[in-house]
């Protein structure tokens, strides 16, 4: 029997499919020959390909899927600063310099986001709507503030601290213990924006190939031979875009990337007055457990999306889905009799210093890892490897000397996840 949870015609797809479904562009023949080719047509590969193409190099995308079919489209469309350690812990690492330059990048791929949406006229509802995180103890309240009151001359974030009395201005729940509130955070329709990149691709003459998985790459003289389902095709240059996807193709990456599934349900339509109450001023939405939620209005405001990691390798929608209920009506009480009409799965791209990384290797350029902040950074960092392979000084970023590190034993199967996350849980239970 279903679960009286779904609605009767519940979608396992992404529910921003419903209105930018996948297809694939119009290039199904291999060429024989490249400038460039792209492994990956998410926002990266797309991105880099942009770039290469317009810098007059004949650039052609291959996706083992139809592009745009991974996370580029099943993400939640909150576009962030991207860098997940701090100062402090960055300093500790790679001194104070490096801290600064790797944070001012996620500064940078932020602003960079919104001039390239804006510059290329890409209708996909992005707007700088801000964020509310919110405060899941006391002591979390009081690490907001001490972050909000100790920024690093040259980073700061306008951010301002929301009391639990007042916190019902931003979210309408009593959970939390108040909040921070990111103004200048944004929130997109993230298959619409992936629809317009694809399009400046084809338009900027690039060929795109989607259901065309690689298989091997090899060397070919001074240049690769990439070998696919649908052919062989000889380039100067390869770049691999695969973050959550990487596969055996590229084993030296496959060991330093972690796939971790991320979650999504969408409600079934809602009154626009209960929205209202539940997300005021329609900010992204997260708050400070170390095991991820985050959630929003959809860009209409007719429905509350809600992800989180919920799951270490579940991929029925169907069984994540109840679980990523269960804490969406604990936040919001007020959806308690509120069905869920998608359940969706897609793979993040984790890395084990928690930091992106591009740079080439073995002759291979590759940008990847952006450990669930990707739209913003995937995006940047796309453009950035392009600007590199085509020798460009301002592709210089600050994460170009930085260690891709990987461990002893991992060979892209992550069997320790169950432990790390059981122990997040356990840390969040504890309530600090």
């Amino acid at each position: 029997m279903k679960n009286p949870l779904f609605t009767e015609d519940c979608k396992t797809t992404p529910y921003w499919w419903d209105n930018t479904p996948r297809s694939t562009p119009a290039a199904t023949e291999l060429p024989a020959a490249a400038d460039v080719v792209v492994i990956g047509a998410g926002y990266t590969g797309l991105s880099a390909a942009l770039h290469t193409a317009r810098g007059d190099r004949d650039t052609v995308v291959v996706d083992a899927e139809d592009p745009g079919w991974g996370c580029s489209t099943r993400n939640g469309g909150h576009v962030s600063t991207s860098i997940k350690p701090g100062f402090d812990k960055l300093s500790a690492r790679y001194g104070k310099k490096a801290a600064f330059d790797i944070l001012k990048e996620g500064h940078n791929a932020l602003a960079w986001i919104e001039e390239f949406i804006a510059a290329e006229g890409i209708e996909c509802d992005f707007r700088v709507t801000g964020k509310f995180i919110g405060a899941h103890t006391p002591a979390q309240y009081e690490r907001l503030g001490r972050e909000v009151d100790n920024q690093i001359e040259g980073l700061e974030s306008e951010a301002w601290l929301l009391p639990h009395a007042e916190q019902h201005a931003e979210i309408g729940t009593d959970l939390y213990y108040g909040g921070v509130v990111l103004p200048k955070v944004a929130g997109v329709d993230p298959a619409r924006y992936h629809q317009g990149l694809l399009q400046r691709v084809l338009e900027a003459g690039a060929a795109v190939v989607g259901r065309c998985p690689a298989v091997d790459i090899g060397r070919d003289g001074d240049g690769f031979r990439v070998t696919t389902a649908k052919g062989v095709v000889r380039a100067r240059d390869v770049v691999v875009a695969s973050n959550g996807y990487t596969s055996s193709l590229t084993p030296w990456l496959r060991r330093r990337i972690i796939p971790i599934g991320s979650y999504i349900i969408a409600t079934e339509p809602l009154a626009r007055g209960l929205i209202g109450g539940l997300v005021p001023n329609d900010r992204m939405l997260g708050d400070t457990r170390r095991m991820v939620y985050y959630y929003r209005a959809s860009p209409d405001r007719s429905r509350i999306l809600f992800g989180g990691r919920v799951s270490l390798a579940e991929s029925d929608p169907f069984k994540s889905g109840p679980r990523l209920y269960a804490e969406m009506v604990r936040i919001f009480p007020q959806l308690a009799a509120t069905r869920i009409s998608h359940s969706w799965v897609g793979f993040v791209g984790y890395t084990f210093d928690t930091l992106p990384h591009l740079g080439k290797h073995d002759g291979i350029h590759y940008a990847m890892g952006y450990c669930g902040s990707g739209v913003g950074m995937a995006s940047y960092l796309g453009m950035r490897i392009g600007q590199q392979l085509l020798g460009r000084k301002e592709g210089q970023t600050g994460f170009d000397r930085l260690t891709f590190e990987t461990r002893p034993l991992y060979t892209g199967n992550p069997w320790f996840l169950a432990a790390s996350i059981m122990y997040y849980r356990w840390l969040d239970r504890l309530n600090f």
